[in-house]
């Protein structure tokens, strides 16, 4: 059965340019053979854009609630289609690709398909933050997230999908971020997805895009839907730094030559310790508790959710405590005694014992906490 397309386009006061997109994008479905429709989301506008849309032969459907993703998110629902085909009312994308870009969905090769900005003629179009800055580093986070690298273009609005799939993705993003969401939870939930230069033209108006606000909400969302990213692969890193180091300090106590001067890793040693592993616990637990985290994430930090997971870490937490306080004792002991070992090995192990403290602290407070806080929900 052949696919029945939706474009869906989100307006909010794009009068001088939603008209020419709603044209276009009717026009190439038309002469391609393409069943389809256009859906224009209006987002408030206050200049007369849904009117316009819908004379240039768009259905119009109305989000009051502001954002780029809740208008997306609005447009996926109302669209009628198998087959959404997403972009911008701002005359940006070149909806005469709309046949290139839905090739591969209707064609069974791909769940999802982005049309790539990144081509040496249409990267002057973008600004030279994004260029440059912005688009480089979320794709790069995006394809950590995702496991690997799954599309050049990470930003790119020009999107075709089946319904169904993206549907089930469960989005929850509001603005801009939705565009990392989609293909985070997309990556992790195995749909296929593929990229084709799609071009980029300069927009007609005025942009909506708040470039370190909705930055900033897409390293939060990246960081949520993928904790590992930014604090449990780190924290793990830093353990084993700070063990490392530790380790150094004892088989070297007078310090490491760096030039004509001497290092002594005892100090760093004892911040990657206690940074690292408050980063596991904090990255484990969101990754378990976030509203946002994906199936596939919450099953892998799912030891957080046993009922003798904090009891565990109290345990733990102790255990490290007294291991701190015994190595505090035989520096006492030593000391009163006229140890003559090298002062810097003692300093070695002074800094392991505060170590051992404080990530001993960390472990058991997390653990006492934890404890209260699943009695509570236990009985609820």
């Amino acid at each position: 059965m052949a696919s029945f397309v939706s474009v869906v386009l989100p307006c909010l006061n794009e009068a001088d340019s939603v008209g020419l997109c709603v044209k276009e994008a009717l026009d190439t479905m038309s002469g391609a053979g393409i069943a389809g429709e256009v859906v224009v989301v209006d987002n408030g506008s206050t200049d007369g854009s849904a009117d316009v849309a819908e004379e240039a032969g768009a259905r119009v459907v109305t989000e009051r609630r502001r954002g780029y993703g809740r208008a997306l998110r609005s447009g996926f629902d109302a669209a009628r289609g198998d087959v959404v085909v997403m972009a911008d009312a701002d005359f940006t994308y070149d909806l005469q690709k709309i046949p290139t870009l839905v090739a591969p969905v209707v064609d069974g090769r791909a769940d999802l398909v982005l049309g790539s900005r990144l081509d040496a003629a249409t990267r002057r179009t973008m600004p030279i933050l994004h260029r440059f800055v912005g688009t480089p580093v979320l794709s790069f986070l995006i394809g950590r997230a995702c496991g690997g690298r799954v599309v050049g273009d990470s930003q790119s609005g020009f999107r075709a999908f089946r319904r169904q799939a993206v549907l089930a993705l469960a989005l929850q993003s509001t603005g801009m971020e939705l565009a990392s969401e989609m293909l985070i939870r997309g990556a992790q939930a195995g749909l296929r997805i593929e990229e084709v230069e799609a071009g980029y033209r300069e927009r007609i108006g005025d942009s909506k895009l708040d470039t370190f606000g909705d930055g900033w909400r897409h390293l939060q969302l990246i960081f949520l839907l993928a904790p590992d990213l930014l604090l449990v692969g780190p924290g793990a890193v830093l353990c084993l730094l700070g063990a490392l180091l530790s380790l150094l300090s004892f088989v070297r106590p007078a310090g490491v030559g760096v030039g004509s001067l001497r290092w002594q890793p005892v100090f760093f040693s004892s911040i990657c310790l206690v940074l690292g592993v408050q980063a596991l616990l904090a990255g484990s637990v969101l990754a378990y508790r976030s509203s946002v985290a994906t199936t596939v994430v919450r099953q892998r930090f799912r030891f957080v959710g046993h009922p003798a997971f904090p009891t565990r870490a109290l345990v733990g937490g102790l255990v490290t405590i007294v291991a701190g306080l015994v190595a505090d004792v035989a520096l006492f002991v030593g000391w009163v005694s006229g140890d003559p070992s090298p002062p810097n090995r003692g300093l070695a192990l002074a800094a392991l014992a505060q170590s051992l403290l404080i990530v001993g602290g960390s472990l058991a407070s997390f653990g006492a906490v934890s404890r209260f806080v699943f009695a509570r929900s236990s009985e609820e």
